[in-house]
């Protein structure tokens, strides 16, 4: 006998998205598809579209067949993903991702997670209880507002929970069955899906009134409610307002960070301690210019205060340090356009006349920049490598084409001489003289699979910033590595990367009286590592066996 799931998901007397929402409700599968109800005419137009999307499109074919593998073999999936991690990454998370998102409604085929909409507005633990795994560990939550560098997705952003998951199972072993996808729709401002047949959500303008703000809270409480009060909760690409607005709000009441805002800050500062070890130059003597000043570079800016602050420096001295440019100019007291109250911490006095990124580069003489905007040119480049020996350039929006400027531009604009890092994968850079570079990808990846881990295995409740202050990587890069203008450790070791930083946070949390799993594990790396989620086969075997030597006639 089959559950309602099983006939959604292998299609015995299923429908699809044909399913009325009554239907959904009834059969207990309300949730479990986009919001959107399809009549079979919609159906058939969707596959034929499909064909002629094969024959057209230049999207990777490779998604799809391992989305496949997923679906049909999940312990295969991770397997192969874990076992070729450098190659296949890219495939599964940025930037292909991204582009999966952008293509969702031609290449969706079965669904995967939690859909719940504005509309279902007092009713979202009775949808949990349709999910049908019920020791969830971990939730990855967005509302599809800003996707990547790529705007407004709507519900097609559900292919970053989906994304992130993945990782959190091939990166840290957490069990793929203890993973919650959502997507929250509460509509969406992209007027080409909404003029779009094949949308799969609500047709309407995001929804911006109390009931959006009702609609979250609610959810927050029905997943602590459900599955415990440690239960991890991940926001990810949320709009700038809501992301901090969020983080603020929720910190303190349940076990739940921002990895647009936490973990990207977290693995930058990463980027910039390696930095530190390659050209001797302490975190403290470092001047930060920042191309945006939206909820990644503030909470790397946040993040590189506390850091500057652990080594002696006063919290007025350390934002001394830091300055962002955002499409408005320098963020200076006097500006005409209005600072965001997250951003005022980093308002400063002008220091002269600045109309252009390069102007605030000539002005401040930043010893590093970080971006989040495509305007890295080359002039910019060229002035970093003559302020500095060995100029810090960071690019680290998403997708690739996001990028504020190519690993070959930073490296043969400064002869070489650049430490970078990017967002999303570039490959090996050659010089003219010979010379051969291998970008560091500045990949949250690094940081929460791994911080994930530790706080679902020490039962931590509230994620404190300094958890993200512990999570560096810099001791975990070898001098050959940082010679070949690594600043990260290769993907391909990023299993062993995340239970080590694993370990260091579960050691940290029980130092500091975050952890509320108890008794307190002695061996906390044996504690780790005893977890970890393997993909061999379970068998379906009883357990049988033998009574060897036993005579079961009677005695002569």
């Amino acid at each position: 006998c089959f559950s309602c799931f099983e006939m959604l998901q292998f299609s015995l007397n299923g429908q699809g998205m044909a399913f009325s929402l009554s239907e959904r409700q009834v059969l207990g599968i309300h949730g479990l598809l986009p919001p959107k109800v399809e009549t079979q005419d919609l159906q058939a137009m969707q596959v034929r579209t499909y064909f002629k999307y094969l024959l057209t499109s230049s999207f990777s074919p490779r998604y799809i067949y391992l989305m496949g593998i997923q679906e049909r073999n999940e312990r295969l999936f991770y397997r192969v993903l874990m076992e070729d991690i450098e190659e296949l990454m890219p495939i599964v998370y940025t930037p292909t991702v991204g582009l999966a998102c952008t293509h969702y409604g031609h290449i969706f085929r079965r669904p995967k997670g939690l859909f719940i909409s504005i509309l279902d507005k007092g009713h979202i633990r009775s949808i949990l209880d349709n999910w049908p795994e019920t020791n969830v560990s971990a939730v990855v939550v967005t509302d599809g507002e800003r996707i990547l560098g790529l705007g407004d997705l709507g519900v097609y952003g559900m292919g970053i929970p989906v994304g992130k998951l993945c990782l959190y199972t091939a990166c840290a072993g957490i069990r793929p069955e203890k993973c919650l996808p959502v997507v929250i729709d509460v509509g969406t401002n992209n007027e080409t899906l909404l003029k779009d047949p094949l949308y799969m959500g609500l047709y309407q303008e995001r929804d911006r009134s109390q009931a959006y703000d009702d609609l979250i809270d609610e959810f927050m409480e029905a997943v602590v409610e459900k599955y415990g009060q440690d239960t991890l909760i991940q926001f990810e690409d949320f709009g700038n307002h809501n992301a901090f607005r969020f983080l603020r709000k929720y910190r303190e009441k349940y076990c739940t960070f921002n990895d647009d805002i936490q973990g990207t800050a977290a693995v930058a500062l990463a980027g910039l301690l390696a930095a530190q070890r390659a050209i001797g130059k302490p975190i403290t003597e470092h001047r930060v210019l920042f191309l945006g000043a939206g909820e990644a570079a503030l909470g790397i800016a946040n993040l590189i205060v506390m850091a500057m602050i652990e080594k002696g420096m006063t919290q007025a001295e350390a934002r001394e340090k830091i300055w962002l440019y955002d499409k408005d100019g320098l963020l200076v007291k006097g500006r005409s356009q209005e600072t965001d109250s997250n951003q005022e911490a980093f308002v400063h006095d002008s220091p002269g006349t600045v109309q252009t990124f390069l102007d605030a580069v000539n002005t401040l003489k930043p010893t590093a920049i970080i971006g989040a905007g495509r305007l890295f040119t080359h002039d910019v480049i060229k002035t970093m490598g003559t302020l500095n020996e060995r100029p810090v350039i960071f690019a680290l929006s998403n997708p690739t084409n996001k990028a504020e400027c190519t690993a070959e531009d930073a490296y043969t604009l400064t002869d070489g001489r650049c430490l970078f890092a990017s967002g999303s994968p570039f490959g090996p850079v050659t010089l003219n003289d010979g010379r051969v570079y291998t970008p560091g990808q500045g990949n949250n990846a690094y940081i929460f699979p791994g911080v994930a881990l530790a706080v679902v295995l020490s039962g931590v409740r509230h994620i404190s910033d300094t958890v993200f202050l512990e999570a560096t990587l810099a001791e975990q890069l070898t001098d050959k590595e940082l010679k070949e203008g690594r600043l990260y450790p290769p993907l391909s070791n990023i299993r062993e990367v995340s239970l080590q930083m694993a370990v260091k946070v579960v050691e940290f949390v029980y130092a500091n009286g975050m952890a509320f799993r108890y008794p307190e594990p002695m061996d906390k790396e044996g504690f780790v590592r005893a977890t970890v989620w393997d993909t061999e086969y379970d068998s379906f075997e009883p357990d049988t066996y033998d009574w060897p030597g036993v005579n079961f006639s009677p005695k002569k």
